[in-house]
């Protein structure tokens, strides 16, 4: 049978969970929809702005005048902090989640991203990355990190600010817990990393490498579910983000830069982005191994995209955003 063209299924090895394919649907014709290129002001200062320096924010609270980097509480945090409690109604089962949600202004300038800041800027970002990591991977009822940001309205981004977030929560997501059953179980079995011999395979296939320079490789996982969806990964084997030197950090965000123009570049109707890596269980988690997603988003591939991966707390999605 030649897989590359008839229906079969795909195992996500990190997961464990199987994956679809038709790439015989590839052929159909499209008459769906075809969208310009939006022209979009760019601007040093924006008055309506909640995250600019010296603006009052939609829970009221105002910004101080940063010159740099600047984090705060999220003002419509996914998560709070409280006891733990649960109930059971027949088949029927819930249990609170509490957490630390928190907005990373990565520059006080309204009109940058991450790929358009100097070095200096981004290894300033990085600095307070690694700084609210270890600060709130300390608190004892924290169990998990995430690190992540939402690019582009259509994929949820409230705001055009240059900003990330940062979700603590103590409860271990569902996801994470499975990549390390099968991380573990997979070096257990072969004394080796489970990434690091797939990447080597990719290597040595050289298919659906993407790009890749000194320090790491893009390439597109062979379970991939979004078209265009990307996995980079460092060359060197390395326990996550925080791990990486300096030359490290900067190589992957050169080749994040280059990866995501490509796509945009092939695809005009990816409108945002979703990248980040998970950091692993802040206490006990074993066999990581450092590894990014950068998801493309298109309009209409979710009802409604607003919240971003907020969404995975419905009555969270929603807030005042500022359009």
């Amino acid at each position: 049978m030649d897989f590359n063209n008839t229906p079969h299924r795909r195992k996500n090895i990190l997961t464990g969970e199987w994956v679809l394919v038709s790439p015989h649907r590839t052929k159909r014709p499209w008459q769906g929809k075809k969208d310009k290129p939006q022209e979009v002001e760019l601007l040093d200062y924006d008055p309506n702005c909640y995250l600019c320096p010296s603006n009052e924010r939609a829970g009221g609270a105002k910004n101080p005048d940063y010159t740099g980097t600047y984090s705060f509480h999220n003002d419509f945090a996914a998560l709070l902090e409280g006891p733990e409690e649960t109930f059971k109604d027949g088949l029927l089962e819930a249990e609170s989640e509490s957490g630390i949600c928190k907005v990373i202004c990565y520059h006080p300038n309204h009109s940058l991203t991450l790929p358009l800041m100097e070095e200096r800027d981004i290894e300033e970002v990085i600095t307070l990355w690694k700084k609210e990591y270890t600060d709130l991977g300390s608190d004892p009822n924290i169990n998990h990190v995430q690190i992540f940001e939402n690019k582009g309205a259509i994929m949820g981004c409230s705001n055009s600010h240059p900003h990330g977030q940062i979700w603590a929560q103590r409860s271990i997501p569902q996801e994470v817990q499975k990549k390390v059953v099968h991380q573990k179980s997979y070096w257990d079995q072969n004394s080796s990393s489970l990434l690091d011999d797939y990447l080597q395979q990719e290597l040595d296939a050289k298919e659906r490498i993407v790009l890749e320079n000194k320090s790491f490789v893009a390439l597109v996982p062979y379970w991939a579910v979004w078209p265009f969806e990307t996995m980079i990964i460092p060359k060197r084997h390395i326990k996550d983000y925080f791990d990486l030197s300096k030359d490290e950090l900067l190589a992957c965000n050169d080749l994040i830069k280059i990866v995501k123009k490509e796509i945009t570049n092939k695809d005009p109707l990816v409108k945002g982005f979703n990248l980040g890596t998970n950091i692993g269980i802040v206490s006990g988690q074993s066999i990581l191994h450092c590894h990014f997603h950068l998801i493309p988003r298109r309009e209409g591939d979710v009802d409604n995209p607003q919240g971003g991966v907020r969404s995975v707390i419905p009555n969270k999605q929603h807030y005042k955003r500022n359009n």
